[in-house]
C-alpha cells in the first residue's frame, strides 16, 4: 500500500458484528416479552457452491443470534410449480416471519416470479415489487440488505447526509436503484451511473459519497474520486496475478488514499449484508405481530 495512503478504513465486519450484537439482545427480549422466536427461511435451488457457502453461513448466523433458521434445499431440476407450492406454504407459515430465495435461480425458472411469490411483509431481501414500489415512494418497506448495510455505514461516518452530492455506479434492482433511493431519502443530491454513461470519471469526482457496485475488478481508479470523499466499495472480484488469487472491489483501493474513508473489500460491504439479512427478519417480526420497541437495532 502507498505510504502515503491516509483514508480512514470503514470497518464493516466489526460494525456487523456491534449490530449483530444488538439483534442478539432484541431476539432475546422478544422472547422474554412473546414467548415467540423469530424464524428465517432460505431456500437454495441446485448446487451451486458459492450460493451454498452463502446459504451456510446465513443458517449458522440466523442460529447464532438465537433466531430459528429453516433451509430447504431443492435439486436443480424442481420445477416452477413445485418451487411456487413451497413458497406458498411459507408465506402461510406462522413460524416463517422472512423467506429468501438464493440468487441466481437456474435459467428454467421465472427469478421474477418466484421473487413476487414471497409475502411482500416476509420478503427480507426486499426486492418484491411492492417494496420496490415501497422504498420508492418514502413509505415503510423492507429494505435490499447491501445497500441498508452502505447506508448505515454512511451515516455512521458522516452524520447527516442532506445536501451531499452522492454518485451511485451501477443500475442494478439489488444495489444500485435502491441505493439512490434510500441516498434521496436522506436528502443527498443523486446521481447513477452506468455503461452508457458519458465521461464516469469526471462525474465519480463530484461526488462526496461515491458508491460503486458494477463487478469490475478495481474499475474506479484514483484519479476518479474526489479529495475527501466517502467511498463505499460493493464489488467482489476474484483476480489472478503473479500466480496467485486475490479478492479485490470495484474500486482501486491502493489509490485511493486521499479519500477520507473507504470500505475495503474484503472486510467492507460484504459482511454488513448478512448483518442487515438477520436485521431485516426482526424488522419483519415485530411489523407482523405488531410490536413497537422504543429502541430499534437498526435505525436508518
Amino acid at each position: 500500500m502507498n505510504n502515503q495512503f491516509l483514508a480512514d478504513r470503514i470497518d464493516g465486519k466489526g460494525f456487523a458484528a456491534n449490530l449483530v450484537e444488538k439483534l442478539t439482545d432484541d431476539v432475546t427480549d422478544i422472547k422474554e416479552k412473546t414467548g415467540l422466536i423469530p424464524g428465517l427461511a432460505v431456500v437454495l435451488v441446485g448446487e451451486d457452491p458459492a450460493s451454498s457457502v452463502y446459504v451456510s453461513a446465513k443458517h449458522r448466523q440466523t442460529l447464532a443470534i438465537g433466531m430459528q433458521s429453516f433451509v430447504h434445499k431443492l435439486p436443480i431440476d424442481t420445477s416452477q410449480t413445485e418451487l411456487m407450492a413451497l413458497l406458498t406454504e411459507l408465506n402461510a407459515a406462522s413460524e416463517v416471519n422472512g423467506i429468501l430465495v438464493q440468487l441466481p435461480l437456474p435459467a428454467h425458472l421465472d427469478t421474477n416470479a418466484v421473487i413476487n411469490a414471497i409475502e411482500p411483509d416476509k420478503d427480507v431481501d426486499g426486492f418484491h415489487i411492492l417494496n420496490a414500489g415501497r422504498l420508492a415512494t418514502g413509505q415503510d418497506a423492507l429494505v435490499p440488505c447491501t445497500p441498508l448495510g452502505c447506508l448505515m455505514m454512511l451515516k455512521d461516518r458522516l452524520g447527516s447526509l442532506a445536501g451531499m452530492n452522492a454518485v451511485v455506479v451501477g443500475k442494478s434492482n439489488i444495489v444500485g436503484k435502491p441505493m439512490a433511493q434510500l441516498l434521496m431519502a436522506e436528502n443527498c443530491t443523486v446521481t447513477v451511473a452506468h455503461s452508457k454513461t458519458r465521461d464516469v470519471p469526471a462525474l465519480c469526482r463530484t461526488a462526496d459519497i461515491l458508491v460503486v457496485a458494477v463487478g469490475r475488478p478495481e474499475m474506479v481508479k484514483g484519479d476518479w474520486i474526489k479529495s475527501g470523499a466517502v467511498v463505499i466499495d460493493v464489488g467482489i472480484n476474484r483476480i489472478e496475478s503473479d500466480g496467485r488469487s486475490r479478492i479485490v472491489g470495484d474500486v482501486a483501493y491502493d489509490e485511493a488514499g486521499h479519500a477520507s474513508a473507504i470500505t475495503p473489500v474484503p472486510g467492507g460491504v460484504g459482511p454488513m449484508t448478512i448483518a442487515c439479512l438477520l436485521a431485516n427478519t426482526v424488522t419483519a417480526f415485530k411489523r407482523q405481530h405488531k410490536i413497537v420497541t422504543k429502541k430499534e437495532a437498526v435505525v436508518v
